[in-house]
């Protein structure tokens, strides 16, 4: 039988540690209290798009169930949506179109 001893690193690094908002102020992905937070959720969203590991920080934020600020190119509001039961009128309007 022949052992693996390959060695793990102490600690991966993080997918955090490359995101493109890692120096960016917290308060752009936070925009409850700005005076204009429709301005400064895409300015968020436009940090995301740019960002190497978007699709991680987006499933991240996906299973967790993330409820506030801007999180993989995601807002609230289209998370809110992801997660919203679907009716079976607007199923059924949907699939009519």
């Amino acid at each position: 039988m022949q052992v693996n001893r390959r060695r793990e690193p102490a600690q991966a690094p993080d997918w955090r540690e490359r995101a493109a908002c890692l120096d960016e102020d917290p308060e752009l992905f936070f925009p409850d209290d700005q005076a204009d937070p429709l301005a400064s959720e895409l300015a968020a969203v436009a940090v995301c798009t740019a960002c190497p590991v978007l699709a991680v920080c987006q499933a991240e934020a996906l299973a967790s169930r993330e409820r506030f600020g801007v999180w993989g190119g995601l807002t609230e509001g289209e998370r809110r949506q992801i997660f919203a039961p679907k009716s079976p009128r607007r199923s059924a309007a949907r699939s009519a179109a």
